[in-house]
């Protein structure tokens, strides 16, 4: 069995990521705020996976064992909070909706990390206020644990483009979709539809993030059609797939 890494401290810095690249399982014994400011990043820990264009951070508690890889040129911002120190009382992983003040807070502190005195200080408390007021985001495409449901889930992991609905695959499974309706909400916490949405929704962000045409990746996700696709997205994200790519290569 391969042993985690175990960092005791979370660290406050910028740093890079090439596309594909990855940080293999650690954990920390402080909280650690993870946000991409160009680039997509995913976090995945053994309970699901998290994915966050640049308008979202993911939350990462303390004790998490959390891994993370790069779609698109990465530009990563890490903070690091004492474990005593949870403004959000969330004992979970957990995306947060990141506006233009709280992004260039947590771009601004990360790239000066370790300093001391006043003005980091008052920076790094209106850096926590601004996350306190952070909407919660239900992001996530949660890993399941019942054996049917990961047979099923991974049958769509390996094409988020397969339209069949829950009757068709529990035939090929071996259960009726009442069995597997039932199980999704009560291991997933979700129903079929939203989960399907959130894992359609984590492919089509890797494929932007990799310059796929939008309705090519409307197309490989299993949308009827550009505009259905494109709704979900403005709905999930805040703004159009269209505009991602600009996003990308901003300053």
């Amino acid at each position: 069995m391969t042993e985690i890494r175990h960092n005791p401290v979370a660290p406050t810095r910028a740093q890079w990521l090439a596309s594909g690249g990855e940080i293999d399982a650690h954990r920390h014994d402080d909280h650690q705020i993870v946000y991409a400011a160009r680039g997509v990043l995913a976090v995945t820990t053994d309970k699901g996976s998290w994915i966050t264009p640049g308008t979202r951070a993911i939350w990462v508690p303390a004790g998490t064992v959390h891994a993370h890889r790069a779609y698109g040129e990465l530009e990563l911002h890490l903070v690091g909070l004492p474990a005593t120190d949870n403004p959000l009382e969330l004992e979970t992983p957990t995306v947060l909706a990141v506006g233009p003040l709280l992004r260039e807070l947590i771009i601004a502190y990360t790239r000066t990390p370790g300093g001391q005195g006043s003005e980091r200080d008052r920076l790094r408390a209106v850096l926590l206020d601004q996350l306190r007021a952070a909407p919660q985001q239900p992001l996530h495409v949660p890993t399941p644990t019942e054996p049917l449901l990961r047979t099923v889930c991974a049958l769509l992991h390996a094409d988020p483009g397969d339209r069949r609905t829950l009757a068709d695959l529990g035939r090929e499974v071996g259960a009726s979709d009442r069995t597997l309706s039932r199980l999704f909400r009560r291991d997933l916490g979700m129903t079929f539809p939203q989960w399907r949405t959130q894992l359609r929704l984590h492919h089509a962000l890797v494929l932007l993030a990799n310059g796929t045409p939008v309705t090519a990746v409307a197309h490989q996700c299993g949308w009827s059609s550009a505009s259905a696709f494109i709704d979900v997205f403005r709905r999930a994200f805040g703004h159009t797939p269209g505009t991602y790519p600009a996003r990308r290569t901003a300053d």
